[in-house]
């Protein structure tokens, strides 16, 4: 959707003449397989590894599906060529709806609720704890009566059932894929009736030392030869269990067996109903660490067969990638390069045709051949979670009447009852000794000036007079704060010699 709404957004339309007669805003093939093949270069989900074949296969593509057409309207076929036919852009285009990210923190996968009964039956059966009435218990029923404490009931859990741990399984890993994809609803881009719990928990806990999906049923494992195949192009040339090959080209024949057999599948490995989740993480290749995390998840929903055997083909692709004492497969692909081509179809593709996108699968299985370690293992945060979580649910724990959560046994201490006169100490020395040091650091405090203090002073005795008169009973303790300094009386003389003001008078040098 986003190289189609770049492309038609994008391409240069212009006049252009055919057969004398002038055609309006349109364009030659070659200039759509220049546009476009830069914009594919340009995208962080393509990047410029994208060949102008490529480039023209997509336009194929767009041909088929009438997000093109000819010059006359024409469309439905595969017959795009690099040359100079006019096409143009119909009136609307075929674009699917995108996965709306969430206007809020509001998850809609829900768990399933194992605190209440289910309804139409009673509590009766629920064995509760007697207990002999104390003065504690008093205390207790006498809080609560009359409403310090709310109601409680304990409550001791059922035995979860295997089925209800894989329920729990399925709601919690579902919810938190929701959340790494940041998406509103995964209705949009999942069937979640079609994920198998059961899927789920296998993936996590059937495993081997080296973390591969062990099967149940035997007769879903690969054929022996080709594991041997693959194990022999994995461990190049140590091959352990096959003896050395005897003529030139045998590894390539090896390597033709096995993308024959993968090739032959009716359906690829990621499965035709998860398409749309894994191309949905392709948008978070950005972020490879929220990509993993993606990927991660989205594989434990994979049936464990499917699982076993991406497992094994994934890595067997980024050895043979790595190892350079392998002969190259071909001489003008690279061998990193002709592992996508040849496995990316039977790992990701689309149920129906005209959604393929050859170049988006080729992308994803890149990022899971330098990743595969990490994606193909159990999330361990994810796995902790819900273990923690069953056993949670499995524990006795006090239920508070209109409390949204539970919480688990031992249940909060409860206060026990005290007489008035330890109460008025309590009061006292809970609030009236801090008064009081605070009142004793504004005294001796010696950085503020003794306007400021005696300010100071003021107020707290406005506001707190009884802490107030306990440090200054009398005003003598007050004045002994500040003793005012001894005004001196000035010289007599000073004031004799001072005499009033009079007025000017001439002397008899001015009568001259």
């Amino acid at each position: 959707n986003e190289i189609i709404e770049l492309f038609r957004a994008g391409m240069p339309l212009r006049k252009h003449r055919c057969r004398f007669k002038s055609y309006e805003r349109c364009f030659k093939a070659s200039e759509a397989v220049d546009c476009l093949h830069e914009l594919l270069g340009s995208n962080q989900n393509f990047g410029p590894e994208v060949t102008r074949d490529q480039t023209v296969k997509l336009l194929k593509k767009f041909l088929k599906n009438h997000v093109i057409e000819d010059i006359k309207g024409r469309w439905g076929k595969e017959d795009f060529e690099d040359d100079g036919r006019l096409y143009r852009f119909p009136p609307s285009s075929p674009l699917k709806s995108y996965p709306k990210k969430p206007t809020c923190g509001k998850e809609v996968i829900k768990f399933p609720d194992w605190n209440e009964p289910k309804s139409g039956t009673s509590q009766e059966h629920i064995p509760v704890k007697s207990v002999t009435m104390n003065s504690e218990m008093w205390y207790k029923r006498h809080s609560i009566a009359i409403g310090e404490v709310p109601a409680c009931k304990l409550v001791f859990r059922r035995e979860l059932t295997q089925t209800n741990i894989e329920e729990i399984w399925k709601s919690m890993t579902l919810s938190r894929l929701q959340k790494v994809l940041g998406l509103d609803s995964l209705d949009e881009v999942l069937d979640t009736k079609l994920v198998n719990s059961k899927h789920i928990v296998q993936n996590v806990y059937n495993v081997s030392k080296q973390g591969i999906v062990t099967l149940e049923d035997k007769s879903k494992e690969l054929p022996h030869w080709i594991l041997s195949a693959m194990k022999c192009l994995a461990n190049w040339p140590s091959c352990s269990d096959l003896k050395q090959p005897s003529y030139s080209g045998f590894e390539r024949d090896v390597f033709k067996t096995i993308v024959d057999y993968f090739g032959q599948m009716k359906e690829p490995l990621l499965t035709f109903h998860f398409f749309d989740i894994f191309v949905s993480v392709l948008g978070l290749l950005q972020k490879p660490s929220k990509a993993v995390e993606a990927l991660q998840i989205s594989c434990l929903l994979l049936p464990p067969e499917n699982r076993k055997r991406l497992q094994l083909l994934v890595r067997m692709m980024a050895r043979i990638s790595l190892n350079q004492d392998l002969p190259p497969f071909s001489e003008s692909v690279k061998t990193r390069t002709l592992m996508v081509q040849a496995f990316s179809r039977c790992i990701l593709c689309s149920k129906d045709e005209i959604d393929l996108d050859e170049l988006l699968a080729a992308k994803l299985v890149s990022f899971l051949m330098d990743n595969y370690q990490e994606i193909l293992s159990v999330p361990s945060a994810l796995k902790s979670s819900i273990e923690d979580h069953v056993v949670h649910l499995q524990s006795v724990q006090i239920k508070y009447a209109g409390a949204d959560s539970d919480v688990t046994v031992p249940p909060p201490s409860f206060c026990h009852q005290i007489s008035t006169d330890e109460f008025e100490y309590q009061r006292a020395t809970g609030s009236q000794e801090p008064l009081a040091a605070l009142l004793e650091d504004i005294v001796m405090n010696k950085e503020i000036s003794v306007k400021d203090k005696k300010k100071k002073l003021k107020q707290f005795q406005k506001s707190y007079p009884e802490v107030y008169r306990v440090r200054f009973p009398t005003p003598e303790t007050e004045e002994m704060l500040f003793p005012e300094k001894t005004k001196q009386k000035p010289p007599i003389l000073m004031w004799a010699l001072k005499k009033p003001f009079q007025p000017f008078h001439r002397t008899r040098s001015f009568r001259m």
